[in-house]
């Protein structure tokens, strides 16, 4: 059976490479193009360098319409102006796309949703199967615990992190909202300062770390009087990211359009 034809966009940061390694790594798919903006130094390496790999012949480009006609899927993790430049290219070009990029505004989620009418598309907010498993314990936890719980959502990751909360903990957010028929538009509350009051019990609470090098940890607690409920998961590299992505893109291979999430890719959707 043709490998898979994979493309990555970013190719030169920490996500890129990840990606870069897992891909070559992969037995069932095969690397057959890697981006980056113009000007960067990574344009005209051999992609594999980038990932401490022996060369694998597939040049760093900044050249997106020739690296999507060398694809079958196009994985994209880079910044949502990017992203949606790249959407619409791979659209035109018919290339299915796992998109793990995160800060879309409701116009980028939007135009994601357009183009999966013509194109099969994973876009989730985190492509590791931990968190993804995670997001069904919440469902399950807080159907269990109800309303009685107050619900704290803390997010950690690295210094260079542009968007807060992380789309992670956003969407965690939004699954026990949802489950517990609230608005998360209405009920979120992404900050405490001064005399704030007695809590409100309808709130779900977040609370943002940034530094150093944290790849990503999560913690959704319920806490009830007595007794509190932690769920978490906790990132050690981004290679989690990476594997769940590669699941995604063999996912899409056997579709035709449509837009999907890990849910789908792992078969945990309800």
């Amino acid at each position: 059976m043709e490998k898979n034809r994979i493309g990555i966009a970013g190719a030169s940061g920490r996500m890129g490479r990840m990606l870069l390694e897992a891909t070559l790594q992969a037995k069932d798919l095969r690397l057959t193009a890697a981006l980056e903006q113009t000007g960067n130094a990574a344009i005209g390496r051999d992609a594999a360098e980038l990932a401490n790999l022996p060369r694998s012949g597939v040049l760093v480009s900044d050249n997106l319409s020739a690296a999507l006609a060398q694809c079958d899927t196009w994985i994209d993790f880079t910044r949502p102006e990017g992203t949606l430049r790249h959407l619409a290219a791979a659209e035109a070009a018919g290339v299915a796309m796992v998109i793990g990029t995160t800060g879309f505004d409701a116009a980028g989620k939007a135009r994601i949703e357009e183009a999966a009418k013509r194109i099969p598309i994973v876009f989730a907010p985190n492509m590791a199967i931990g968190v993804n498993l995670v997001f069904r314990l919440l469902e399950t936890a807080a159907r269990a615990l109800g309303q009685e719980f107050d619900v704290e959502i803390v997010e950690a990751h690295h210094r260079m992190k542009v968007d807060a909360p992380s789309g992670t903990a956003l969407r965690m957010g939004e699954i026990v909202a949802q489950t517990l028929e609230r608005d998360l538009s209405e009920c979120a509350l992404y900050g405490r300062e001064g005399h704030t009051g007695v809590r409100n019990k309808s709130s779900i609470g977040f609370a943002t770390v940034r530094g150093g090098d944290i790849v990503g940890d999560h913690t959704v607690m319920f806490c009830g009087l007595g007794e509190r409920v932690e769920i978490a998961h906790k990132a050690g590299s981004r290679m989690p990211y990476a594997l769940g992505s590669l699941a995604a893109s063999r996912f899409l291979a056997r579709q035709k359009h449509g837009l999907f999430d890990m849910q789908d890719v792992l078969g945990l959707r309800a």
